[in-house]
């Protein structure tokens, strides 16, 4: 009890002081620029990445770029990042979110690692219009499968609101995520846009691609769909 009150405490602190260092729109172009890279680098592995099924299917990409892990007696992860879901005219502008959560045991080190967060039906999208929400037990969320030419389980889709993935160095796979916490970054968001901006709004299509996100979210549009086309074949 005394290893995952320590825990906790140490936790919030880590979340607390990353929550409060302001965001510039610098950093938030920069981290839209990262999500396209990460992005671009797992999808062109030609073997080991996303089965053309659930690109095709996905009705949002969650991709954070970096999520830090760090561990003294307790474990701690946080890290933040962006969303576009797929609308009746092609995919939204982005949102910004954050991912929050800890697990504890004896362990002392730390590693950054890039998150990969597919929605794969209506409820998924549905989950990233609320303020919070925790996988595993708000949504349901699953290791998702690695092989491009591999046809995911339908019983997964099925039970599943979002398939994760992470990359540490080099290493593509699916993981679990269930624990961690999902939250709308309003005010980041509202920086980027330079005014507030509703979730449901913006990820339905309604607000117009900024300048700075069209490399991004086109990316995701013309990958996705080359995933529909390969598989159609």
């Amino acid at each position: 009890m005394m290893k995952k009150a320590l825990g906790c405490i140490c936790l919030s602190l880590l979340l607390t002081s990353t929550t409060f260092a302001a965001s510039t729109r610098q950093d938030l172009q920069n981290r839209i620029d990262s999500a396209k890279t990460v992005l671009d680098q797992i999808l062109a592995a030609r073997d080991q990445g996303l089965p053309d099924d659930i690109l095709s299917s996905a009705t949002c990409v969650a991709v954070v770029p970096s999520m830090m892990k760090g561990a003294f007696i307790f474990g701690a992860q946080y890290g933040q990042g962006v969303v576009t879901c797929r609308t009746g005219h092609g995919w939204s502008a982005p949102v910004f979110i954050r991912l929050a959560g800890g697990s504890f045991g004896f362990q002392i080190g730390g590693q950054a690692t890039d998150l990969l967060l597919i929605a794969v039906n209506e409820h998924g999208m549905q989950d990233l219009l609320r303020d919070k929400f925790k996988l595993g037990a708000d949504a349901s969320a699953a290791a998702g499968p690695v092989g491009r030419a591999l046809k995911a389980d339908t019983d997964l889709k099925m039970r599943s609101e979002f398939l994760s993935y992470s990359r540490a160095r080099g290493v593509f796979a699916g993981v679990d995520l269930d624990g961690t916490g999902v939250s709308q970054n309003k005010e980041d968001t509202e920086m980027y846009y330079g005014a507030p901006e509703d979730f449901e709004r913006v990820l339905h299509g309604q607000v117009a691609v900024p300048a700075g996100a069209v490399p991004f979210v086109r990316d995701v549009a013309h990958r996705f769909a080359a995933a529909k086309a390969r598989e159609g074949k």
